[in-house]
């Protein structure tokens, strides 16, 4: 079962789990990162990577974060792989556990 990026990735956008992920199965928008539902190979490494808490398996995906399980899905697609990882945003601390930030997701 993959993993899923969600919605505390928002502007926080460490890649810490890019950087650990054997399949490079990342992908990079301007505010987010998603993971490729069937490039990922559930080997749950990228989830201690997210200082955040971000990422989780597809079946233990809250109930209000299930929209970000298509939303990975289809913005893989879209966007570009994310080989490695790179600095996050100099305010990513300040939006750590910010509600509601889906709003604010950018395509």
């Amino acid at each position: 079962m993959p993993f899923v990026v969600t919605e505390n990735c928002i502007n926080c956008k460490h890649t810490y789990c890019a950087d650990v992920c054997p399949v490079d199965s990342f992908h990079e928008g301007p505010n987010f990162l998603v993971i490729n539902p069937d490039e990922c190979i559930d080997c749950a490494i990228c989830v201690p990577a997210c200082i955040v808490g971000a990422i989780v398996e597809e079946r233990d995906v809250p109930r209000e974060q299930r929209p970000f399980i298509q939303l990975n899905a289809e913005l893989s697609a879209a966007w570009p792989r994310l080989p490695k990882g790179k600095p996050p945003p100099p305010d990513a601390e300040e939006w750590d556990g910010v509600l509601h930030k889906r709003r604010l997701l950018e395509r």
